[in-house]
């Protein structure tokens, strides 16, 4: 599923190719190119830090006589991809989606669906930012201002290796609302109670929030699909696996449900511990400590159904 950004939309908010609308701001020029500035001070310092390895290694070899300019010439080349391929691709997949650049600006690379990055989709936006963005071996010049016209004058701020590994780079500190959540569907009630969600990343728990929001608003195929890719992004990053007689649509709702439920509970507790430490604080300020939980409360809403009209 594509995702383009509403012109008419504020923030440069996303929208699916089904017109669902992501909560969720695309990052822009600006910013990446803060991010790149801090994760280009890293390479260089990895750089260097290879570097003085591969000489105390050349020492080495060269006493025992094993080292000569071809070894030398491999060696510097493998140094080269560490730092420029070796770095993002890594990073990426390690911190899902962020390098310490990114994580720095509050940056984050998804899917275009919304989802979490794999290492397929960070190794090629390194691959294909090694060679024809950052440094560019082929071509530089004219990759540079290509990659920087498709950032500046697509909506979705897109760079070629984001249109290569399908992604898209997201500010993930842009305060949201949780806005409505589905109830728990009675059954799986204490299959939920069970559940670990440690694998759940919050860019995942929203594309899910938003499918079970909004699925009546996406046509058929696109819906089913869409929800039986979820339903098995979720089942790899959370277990026990959902009970074989669920329905698709019934198990994203209490793993969503749950993951609420925790997150409420714990809030209450940091609250009822902040109150206990510095009471007078918290009554002055309490009104204002409204968490993303509580900004609108769960409830059942008449126009956006649960259920999908197809369950899948």
């Amino acid at each position: 599923m594509s995702i383009a950004t509403a012109p008419e939309s504020p923030g440069d908010r996303l929208v699916s190719g089904e017109a669902v609308e992501l909560d969720v701001r695309v990052a822009r020029l600006g910013s990446r190119a803060l991010a790149l500035i801090i994760d280009a001070f890293g390479q260089v310092v990895l750089f260097i830090v290879l570097v003085m390895l591969a000489t105390m290694f050349r020492l080495v070899a060269d006493s025992a006589g094993l080292f000569d300019d071809g070894l030398g010439q491999a060696v510097f080349t493998v140094i080269l991809v560490i730092t420029v391929l070796g770095y993002p691709a890594f990073f990426e997949t390690v911190l899902r989606g962020r390098t310490p650049g990114k994580a720095a600006m509050g940056l984050r690379v998804v899917r275009d669906d919304g989802g979490p990055v794999r290492f397929r989709h960070a190794f090629t936006r390194a691959l294909v930012g090694m060679t024809l963005e950052w440094p560019g071996l082929l071509l530089p010049v004219v990759t540079w201002v290509a990659s920087l016209g498709t950032m500046l004058i697509g909506r979705s701020g897109k760079r070629l290796g984001d249109w290569a590994a399908g992604t898209i780079v997201i500010h993930e500190r842009t305060p949201a609302s949780w806005g409505w959540v589905p109830a728990m569907p009675p059954p799986l009630r204490s299959w939920a109670r069970r559940l670990d969600l440690t694998g759940l990343d919050d860019s995942l728990a929203l594309a899910v929030r938003h499918f079970l929001a909004r699925n009546r608003e996406i046509t058929e195929p696109s819906r089913t699909a869409l929800g039986r890719a979820l339903a098995r992004e979720v089942a790899l990053c959370t277990t026990p696996p959902p009970p074989p007689e669920a329905p698709g649509w019934a198990y994203l709702a209490a793993v969503i449900a749950e993951r609420n439920r925790r997150a409420t509970v714990q809030l209450v507790k940091a609250r009822a511990a902040s109150a206990s430490v510095w009471p007078g604080l918290h009554a002055a300020a309490g009104p204002h400590l409204v968490g993303p939980f509580e900004q609108q409360p769960p409830r059942h809403d008449p126009t956006n159904p649960l259920r999908p009209a197809v369950p899948f």
